[in-house]
């Protein structure tokens, strides 16, 4: 059975720097799309940045310029640089990954805080 693992989440200030990483345990192969979504209170999950397996990458607006995402294909890992943090990064992140036959996985989520 496949399970996601995501780890690096916390409490960080305004300005700060936190690096998600996310990786798969248990057989799977042929992952095509890798990527990061975000879930506010109360609202629906939304797409923050995803990456192909050739390297392709596709951002949300809101986070271009400060998140960066990268993935190690060997390890079936997938990694979120996020620099210049804002209050309003604040969510649970989910990793999210997907095969080229159409399976899906999620990760089971982690908090990121920003605050002072």
């Amino acid at each position: 059975q496949v399970q996601l693992v995501e780890s690096g989440g916390g409490l960080v200030q305004p300005g700060g720097s936190l690096r998600l990483s996310c990786a798969a345990s248990g057989s799977i192969s042929n992952i095509y799309n890798m990527g990061w979504y975000r879930q506010f209170p109360g609202k629906q999950r939304e797409l923050v940045a995803t990456i192909t397996r050739g390297g392709s990458t596709n951002y949300a607006d809101s986070v271009k310029g400060r998140f960066t995402i990268s993935r190690d294909n060997a390890k079936n890992t997938v990694y979120l640089q996020m620099n210049s943090l804002k209050p309003e990064d604040t969510a649970v992140y989910y990793c999210n990954f997907r095969t080229i036959l159409a399976s899906t996985y999620w990760g089971q989520g982690t908090q990121v805080t920003v605050s002072s």
